[in-house]
């Protein structure tokens, strides 16, 4: 029995290290960190750079420059010159960031950078005079720089896109723009973008906001529903079904109602990501994917109830064996998906501590149930039941 128990603490132990593991490799190839040092040939003219991520993966630095007068531009210098470093994951195309008067498109102007065919690295300012791309006009626009300012550098498939901009006041709040493309450029023509979103600068305090606020409260809701739902009730469900058998038939009808009520919780926990995602467009296809993958799951498991064999049926076991592996991996890819959107929606250590704390309390409820389970199956000398 003490090897019986031992083999499954460590199975337990493994299982909660791979489901750190994948989220964590997962959400660092989705976002890029502030953490990350410029290239060494930025370091000269960008040093100090105060960093935000904003939008995907895309990372905004601004130099900064001491103790400017709060209400000022508190990352242009005295000339009002603003120093800018936008990174991103790169492979191919182009990458974009446009200044606008109203956070519309057009009317605005854009710093574009990419790599060309032939290895070399290009940024130029458009004028976006329409939607069409004969209506983006290279070389034209109302931003003022110095074409020897500009630098455009990929390292470790990331692309950073520096330069200088001149403005004729101080800088407070400011439309941005910020789009990509997959396709290179030819000859200075920019293809259709892949993705794009707007937002407001504040270069009074270093922040980006989305359509004026932030959407929060959605986030928020989306990420405590889902939690809630499959990161509580549905596991407290499903260690009912397993460890509680005895108690019949009151654990069948606690596992029914735990799951179905889990599921009707990350059901409208998906609408608030579907909302969300509405709103901010964000391009985090690791997370999306892995939740409509659980979500799935759950859809199958919800079916299979009602297409319960009876208990006698020929059919039963097979029923049994989908049921249970199609509950476990959904829990599995909820965890990991849980642990990929606390990182990737940028929330603070209460959530990390607070999830962290829940996933160790069911690991060690399972283990120690595990374990008297071990102890009583040893004692009846019956075999393994089938849940």
């Amino acid at each position: 029995m003490s090897a019986r128990m031992g083999s499954v603490a460590r199975a337990v132990a493994a299982a909660m290290v791979v489901v750190v593991a994948l989220a964590s490799s997962v959400a660092t190839a989705q976002m890029e960190s502030c953490n990350a040092e410029l290239p060494p040939v930025l370091v000269a003219n960008y040093s100090g750079l105060a960093c935000q991520p904003v939008w995907n993966n895309f990372v905004l630095r601004v130099r900064t420059h001491a103790r400017v007068l709060m209400f000022l531009c508190r990352f242009c210098d005295k000339n009002n010159v603003l120093r800018i470093v936008l990174s991103t994951m790169y492979s191919t195309g182009w990458v974009g960031m446009g200044f606008s008067r109203d956070g519309l498109m057009i009317g605005s102007s854009a710093m574009v950078g990419w790599i060309g065919k032939k290895g070399l690295p290009h940024i130029r300012q458009f004028a976006l005079r329409g939607k069409t791309s004969s209506k983006v006009v290279v070389d034209r626009g109302f931003l003022v720089s110095n074409d020897h300012d500009h630098t455009v550098v990929v390292q470790q498939a990331k692309i950073y896109l520096a330069f200088q901009l001149k403005f004729s006041y101080r800088l407070t709040h400011q439309h941005i723009i910020m789009a990509f493309g997959n396709s290179i450029p030819v000859k200075n023509k920019l293809t259709r973008h892949q993705d794009k979103t707007s937002f407001t600068f504040d270069f009074t305090t270093g922040r980006a906001s989305v359509d004026g606020s932030f959407p929060y409260g959605l986030r928020r809701a989306h990420g405590v529903l889902n939690v809630f739902a499959w990161g509580v009730l549905m596991p407290i469900g499903a260690i009912v079904a397993r460890y509680f058998r005895r108690v019949d038939p009151l654990w069948f009808y606690l596992h029914v109602g735990l799951q179905f009520v889990g599921f009707i919780i990350g059901l409208a926990g998906v609408v608030a990501g579907v909302a969300l995602y509405n709103k901010i467009q964000a391009d985090i296809p690791a997370h999306r994917g892995l939740g409509i993958f659980v979500l799935f799951l759950g859809i199958l498991q919800i079916v299979a109830f009602f297409l319960r064999p009876n208990a006698d049926s020929k059919y039963r076991k097979f029923w049994n064996w989908y049921h249970h592996w199609a509950g476990r991996l959904a829990l599995f890819f909820a965890a990991v998906n849980i642990v990929l959107g606390i990182h990737v929606g940028g929330a603070d250590n209460s959530w990390k501590i607070g999830y962290g704390f829940n996933l160790a309390v069911i690991l060690v409820a399972v283990i120690a149930l595990e374990f008297m389970l071990w102890t009583r199956w040893s004692k009846n000398s019956t075999s393994t039941p089938t849940y």
